[in-house]
């Protein structure tokens, strides 16, 4: 019986620009189709910024069907983490005889995936070769496919995201 699994880890700036996106199996040519839902989240973080204190997980911002739901976390720079979930997980030919498993998937679950995440990210901020301002928009403009902005292209940080999306369970600690 498969469980949960992660679809899709998304960074995104506090201008709402997407930092860094990756995609796990089977979604990894689902780019366009999770970048929207990523969007689609972020007003869904205005709305529950204004609910809750700073740095902590907001929890299920919203449920997309039956078989995905997305989570998420906000820090106090601003930045915030999404997380995709598949709750029935990789299809396997013992799924597809038995049907979906009915398994649930608590906020809680997911905390020490967002947890290492930020680890993560504050060790990426503590680089001293990476630089921050060249992933944020320029002032008085808006984050877009012709802004300036520039993905998170460190090698280190892109490969802790792969391994937090590639292992985690529910229950697993990072």
């Amino acid at each position: 019986m498969a469980g949960p699994r992660i679809a899709c880890i998304g960074v995104i700036g506090k201008a709402d620009n997407p930092l860094h996106i990756s995609l796990f199996p089977p979604y990894t040519e689902s780019k366009i189709e999770f970048s929207f839902l990523l969007n689609s989240c972020l007003d869904i973080f205005d709305i529950r910024r204004k609910q809750t204190s700073i740095d902590q997980e907001l929890g299920l911002l919203q449920a997309i069907d039956e078989r995905i739901a997305a989570y998420g976390w906000l820090t106090t720079t601003g930045v915030k983490f999404l997380i995709i979930v598949d709750i029935f997980g990789p299809e396997t030919s013992s799924t597809r005889l038995a049907g979906p498993a009915v398994s649930g998937l608590n906020d809680s679950d997911l905390k020490p995936a967002f947890r290492a995440l930020q680890t993560a990210y504050i060790q990426l901020l503590q680089n001293p070769f990476y630089s921050p301002d060249h992933h944020a928009p320029a002032l008085g403009t808006t984050a877009g496919p012709a802004s300036s902005c520039q993905p998170i292209s460190n090698p280190g940080f892109i490969a802790e995201v792969k391994r937090i999306g590639a292992t985690w369970t529910p229950g697993a600690t990072f």
